[in-house]
């Protein structure tokens, strides 16, 4: 069967934060698909991971023109096809009302889209699939209404979760070839706020894990009390209520380590925090690191801590049980559909710092043994959910019916049962 050439249409690629898209483009890409990268930005940011930098490479920048250039564009266009152009700044307007962002701002979206029209041209891209429901998927919204290919969208939340109003998120999904939630929880979201007809277009699709936690033995959990918390540090992964219930435990005699890996807008307050809670030498920053890093992180620790209080599915939970790791984490999205309480790790009510203590103190005292088989259960439970291959196999599946029936009504494309 012949797949078609598609193209992914993110805001920043790459970025240490979205390694799951890096992994789904080539999943696909194993599948005999022709990925095309489209980005808004990141040709100028650092790769520490070389995987991101070889895909840097590979990826063309919608903005890396000059202005003039996009002004360029957007003439071209109106003079070229100008019935289309006039009914996709119609379309770029309507997104307009209400967004937090000014009509100026939906008009550059729209010169973005003029210059992926022409890139979809010279390629023959049949498909455009954006990663976030925000400004990539109105980009994509707007190519397609140029007269581009059809257009698909993956939301992760929770931004798109947090005002689906001023993102225009039902207008979206109307328009897309269907759309694409990475939980159960994520997909009941966009059910909310897409129409009744428009309810067969939303497909449940997991995020995969890279070959280089499925294939790594996991190593035995390790005697010493180190717990490891990976992610951006920003309000929304609660580092900050973290840093509070380790000085509780520090408190009550208890002894830990606290590694937190990953960089991001609130260090300098973090830092500040972990001072005055007299934590200096407990608790560690590294910075951004690579995945292999990651991985070694998380294999020196006892157990992954992600106290988030708002989520999508963080990939960083499916990482740390493919390595045989248990997970301390809250009730918040699509995170209890991974993690179950007892059985692969510990889940509290997000904001509650006496809760987290209690199960952190409860994992650095349990034996060894009992962690084990714990970061076994978990293994298990994630390399069935979210084997890359088998996920990107679903999103093949929906790329074929689009191309193959772009004018049918939608159907469900993700065999089995999906969530």
């Amino acid at each position: 069967m012949t797949r078609p050439a598609i193209a992914y249409l993110v805001n920043q690629y790459p970025k240490v934060s979205h390694s799951f898209i890096r992994r789904e483009i080539l999943a696909l890409e194993r599948l005999g698909f022709v990925v095309h990268r489209w980005a808004s930005r990141g040709w100028d940011a650092d790769c520490p991971d070389p995987a991101d930098l070889a895909e840097q490479r590979r990826t063309r920048y919608l903005l890396a023109a000059s202005p003039l250039s996009l002004l360029a564009a957007l003439l071209r266009t109106l003079l070229t096809n100008p019935k289309a152009f006039i009914a996709s700044v119609r379309l770029a307007w309507q997104c307009s009302r209400g967004s937090e962002r000014p009509w100026p701002v939906h008009l550059a979206y729209l010169a973005q889209a003029c210059v992926a029209w022409k890139w979809a041209r010279e390629v023959g891209v049949t498909h455009v699939h954006a990663h976030f429901g925000t400004n990539p998927a109105e980009v994509a919204m707007l190519l397609s209404a140029l007269g581009g290919p059809p257009f698909s969208f993956t939301v992760h939340g929770p931004e798109e979760f947090d005002k689906p109003k001023s993102l225009h998120l039902q207008r979206k999904i109307q328009h897309s070839a269907f759309v694409v939630a990475i939980s159960s929880y994520g997909r009941s979201q966009l059910y909310r706020w897409a129409a009744l007809a428009d309810w067969p277009k939303v497909q449940a699709v997991h995020c995969g894990i890279d070959a280089q936690f499925t294939d790594r033995v996991p190593q035995p959990i390790k005697p010493w009390a180190r717990l490891v918390c990976v992610g951006r540090l920003c309000e929304q992964k609660g580092q900050s209520l973290l840093i509070h219930a380790m000085q509780l435990l520090l408190k009550q005699g208890v002894a830990f380590e606290l590694v937190l890996a990953g960089d991001g807008e609130m260090r300098i307050e973090i830092e500040a925090l972990i001072r005055a809670c007299s934590l200096t030498e407990r608790v560690r920053i590294t910075g951004w690191i690579s995945g292999e890093q990651v991985s070694h992180e998380l294999e020196a620790a006892r157990a992954l801590v992600l106290p988030s209080f708002a989520e999508g599915l963080p990939v960083v939970i499916m990482e740390a049980m493919a390595l045989g790791r248990p997970v301390i984490s809250t009730f918040v999205a699509g995170i209890p559909e991974l993690v179950r309480p007892g059985e692969n790790g510990w889940l509290v009510p997000a904001g509650d710092i006496e809760a987290l203590a209690d199960a952190m103190r409860a994992c650095l005292q349990a034996p060894p043994d009992q962690l084990n088989a714990m970061g076994a259960a978990g293994r298990e439970r994630v390399l069935q959910r979210h084997g890359a291959d088998v996920e990107a196999a679903k999103l093949a599946a929906c790329f074929q019916q689009s191309a193959s029936s772009a004018d049918m009504p939608a159907m469900p494309c993700t065999p089995g049962k999906p969530g």
